[in-house]
């Protein structure tokens, strides 16, 4: 377990990630810790929790599901969820222009939601959610939505340095801003 620190605190504190495979377990969990770090957004249609709530459920339910939680003592902290995602998959479909067949040649994995909450950030916990979520995964590659305004654009610049790369957009629901899709392959040297 690595240790960080929070911000304005001078303690480290160690931090432990818990993987789900089912959502029972991680549901009400997840939607707090959505709650916690989209609230200044939770006003608009496209981030209300109960809105969460229903993507949360329907992506549960789609092949691949994976979830990983971010625990500093007792307290959630961070979180992220992914699940497979077929060459037919909606994801590609809503696509503003076609995406190269390199992302839709097999199954990749989409990366459907990742957060910190606010004294936890640029603490390295996000970059360590993420990759223990795709460590035993199978697809080639990854892929996530990102909105290319979001945090002035340093959401974006993040996960570039992560290796994402934009390879187009899309708007997911007319009450969606419009997305950034995001890809890397899973594995370093994978192509």
């Amino acid at each position: 377990m690595d240790a960080v620190r929070a911000r304005g605190s001078g303690m480290t504190a160690p931090v432990k990630l818990q993987h789900y495979t089912a959502l029972p377990r991680a549901r009400q969990k997840l939607i707090d810790l959505y709650t916690d770090v989209r609230a200044e957004l939770l006003h608009l249609p496209n981030y209300r929790a109960d809105v969460f709530a229903e993507r949360l459920d329907r992506h549960a339910a789609e092949p691949g599901w994976q979830g990983v939680i971010a625990y500093v003592g007792d307290a959630a902290v961070g979180y992220a969820y992914a699940n497979t995602i077929e060459p037919d998959d909606r994801w590609w479909a809503r696509m503003t222009t076609p995406v190269s067949a390199l992302y839709t040649a097999a199954p990749a994995v989409a990366v459907k939601e990742i957060g910190v909450t606010t004294p936890w950030r640029g603490k390295g916990v996000a970059r360590r959610i993420h990759d223990d979520l795709l460590a035993d995964r199978s697809e080639p590659y990854a892929t996530l939505m990102v909105n290319p305004a979001a945090g002035d654009g340093k959401v974006q610049q993040l996960y570039e340095g992560w290796g994402y790369t934009v390879i187009g957009e899309v708007q997911p629901s007319p009450e969606s801003p419009v997305l950034a899709c995001m890809a890397r392959p899973v594995r370093d040297g994978a192509k």
